[in-house]
């Protein structure tokens, strides 16, 4: 199974100082070889990509934890706001996921994970990994 084919990623960003931090995101296949996600502009993830577009995946649960066996892969990442992969991303995410979709969007305004400023799924990250 390859990894765009994972319902979940465990994606490591890397601090200045060079820590990598996890962070468990869902992933689609993107039609370039690419695979991608959706985040808010503002995000940790964001913030560390600006600064470091290095990132390692691993295939996890909806929780992070790692599945066992599974390769740690390497890549370099973009991030877009609109365009083509952009819509791409979202609807296959949006397929793929189906009603999870709306529903983590409110758990998130009701749970106040989104800080002011930050809008839903307004920033797609694409991910080439190494090879």
């Amino acid at each position: 199974m390859s990894i765009a084919d994972e319902k979940t990623i465990a994606l490591t960003t890397f601090r200045r100082t060079g820590e990598g931090v996890v962070t468990p995101v869902w992933v689609n296949r993107v039609s370039d070889g690419r695979i991608g996600f959706w985040t808010a502009m503002g995000s940790g993830k964001t913030k560390r990509l600006a600064n470091d577009p290095r990132v390692t995946v691993q295939a996890c649960s909806a929780s992070g934890k790692l599945k066992d066996g599974s390769p740690v892969l390497t890549g370099t990442a973009e991030m877009v706001q609109a365009g083509p992969l952009f819509d791409e991303v979202t609807a296959a995410g949006k397929r793929k996921y189906g009603a999870m979709v709306p529903i983590t969007k409110v758990m998130g305004k009701l749970m106040g994970q989104r800080k002011a400023g930050q809008a839903y799924g307004d920033t797609v990250v694409l991910i080439r990994i190494d090879e």
